[in-house]
């Protein structure tokens, strides 16, 4: 199935692929999750959005490090100023003179440089770039970025920087799939750093999977949108995550399993797709991302009035927290004794945010989540519509090593008339697709 979607005046970007969701324009951006074919048609060849635009690239120690004399090469022929620098591993790869070679510069390959100015050449080239762009960026240069390693003149240019970072990660399928490799992914994106990438595909060692570094026009590609505004800039969007505690006595409360993953990973996407985003947050262990706002709350009551003191604001509504139904209509002010061998609880409902946010007279464009442990599709659609929401989120929980406290997540996305399936994947690149139905949802009922 073909796709097109515009992303610069001059042309458009077509999509082929199959199954149907594998990819997101990430704030412009191209994001690859899975195995498709790409067309870019120009209407007219003479794009100047990366003209003197000064972009280091860093080089890591993968086998996908060959393909980065064409990548500066396609660069230079976008107007763009080079400048490489290569870790002592990519030099085994690839040399230094055949990059020098194709950047018409010097290349970079040592912290301590008698020859860089005042010898202090991470902080020259750090102040230099308007972007840096690593590919291939391999799982240990990865890891190196997520814990502020500065061992080497790469990693130690990008802690002395404040240009934006890029990374195209590029490994194994099975390295990629690692628990700390996705760990660290999070971290990076939740500190803001730009991920393209990867691709799915054959691979040097022989298997087929996701790891591929993307194709050097398609990074091209990627650089040219970062400088452009994402889809939804300008677009407030208000984002719920986490659970809620309601308090049973001093010491015990009512509460559920989310650990506030999902909803932080909406979070980051949105932001990267250009929207100013506010987050309301429950009681979790997660880092913030960086540039969002968190207002923090622990219980529904705290949760509800967080929620309609912002939202008369906002253009969007995605409700990700998994909010308590139920609370104690009395709270134990001491700590309940062991006395009976039954204890009975009365409890009350709690403020329906979802449904209060939905019934404002003119509400945004409101999208509910719900776990479910069976009949998904029928419960979502009773909630879409008995709630009069725009659109819902929903996945089964219960199996292991998906929804609560899981990082990986499978969704089934619905609204009036249509509906989507979003096979099981890491909750940030699931966090990408569904922004990117929202995205496509919110501005065709923009239109009307």
């Amino acid at each position: 199935m073909g796709i097109a979607s515009n992303i610069h005046p001059l042309w458009y970007f077509t999509v082929f692929r199959d199954p149907p969701v594998h990819g997101y324009k990430n704030g412009g951006m191209l994001l690859y999750h899975s195995d498709f074919r790409t067309t870019l048609s120009f209407n007219n060849m003479n794009l100047n959005i990366l003209t003197d635009k000064r972009i280091l690239l860093g080089i890591t120690g993968g086998i996908a490090a060959y393909k980065s004399a064409e990548l500066v090469r396609r660069l230079r022929e976008q107007g763009a100023q080079v400048r490489v620098v290569m870790t002592s591993a990519a030099t085994e790869f690839i040399t230094p003179l055949t990059l020098q070679v194709v950047s018409g510069q010097r290349v970079h390959t040592e912290l301590l440089d008698s020859e860089a100015e005042a010898a202090m050449g991470h902080i020259e080239l750090a102040r230099w770039a308007e972007v840096i762009l690593i590919a291939p960026a391999t799982a240990d240069f990865l890891a190196k970025l997520a814990y502020g390693h500065a061992n080497d003149l790469l990693s130690t240019i990008c802690l002395a920087t404040v240009a934006p970072i890029i990374v195209a990660p590029a490994m194994n399928r099975q390295m990629w799939q690692a628990k700390s490799t996705q760990a660290n992914y999070m971290r990076l994106q939740n500190w803001g750093i730009h991920c393209l990438g990867p691709a799915a595909g054959l691979q040097a060692c022989g298997e087929t999977g996701v790891g591929r570094m993307l194709e050097p026009m398609e990074l091209v590609n990627g650089l040219i949108n970062l400088f452009k505004p994402g889809p939804l800039a300008g677009v407030k969007v208000l984002i719920t995550a986490g659970p809620t505690r309601e308090d049973i006595d001093p010491v015990r409360f009512i509460s559920n399993r989310s650990s506030g993953k999902m909803g932080y990973a909406v979070a980051v996407a949105a932001q990267a797709a250009g929207a100013a985003v506010t987050l309301v947050s429950g009681p979790v262990s997660l880092t913030a991302p960086v540039g969002v706002p968190v207002i923090s709350v622990y219980n529904a009551q705290d949760m509800f009035e967080a929620v309609m003191a912002q939202v008369d604001e906002m253009d969007i509504f995605i409700a990700a927290a998994a909010v308590a139904d139920y609370r104690p209509v009395q709270l134990a002010t001491h700590k309940l004794k062991k006395q009976e061998s039954q204890l009975q609880l009365m409890l009350e409902r709690t403020p329906d945010i979802l449904a209060a946010v939905a019934a404002l007279p003119q509400p945004p464009f409101t999208v509910g989540f719900a776990a479910e442990t069976n009949n998904l599709l029928d419960y979502a659609r009773d909630k879409l519509q008995r709630k009069k929401l725009d659109m819902i989120a929903t996945n089964q929980v219960g199996i292991t090593g998906l929804g609560f406290d899981s990082d990986e997540n499978a969704l089934s996305v619905c609204w009036v008339d249509g509906s989507v399936e979003l096979p099981r994947n890491s909750k940030l690149s699931l966090a990408y697709q569904l922004i990117e139905i929202i995205t496509q949802r919110y501005q065709r009922r923009a239109k009307f």
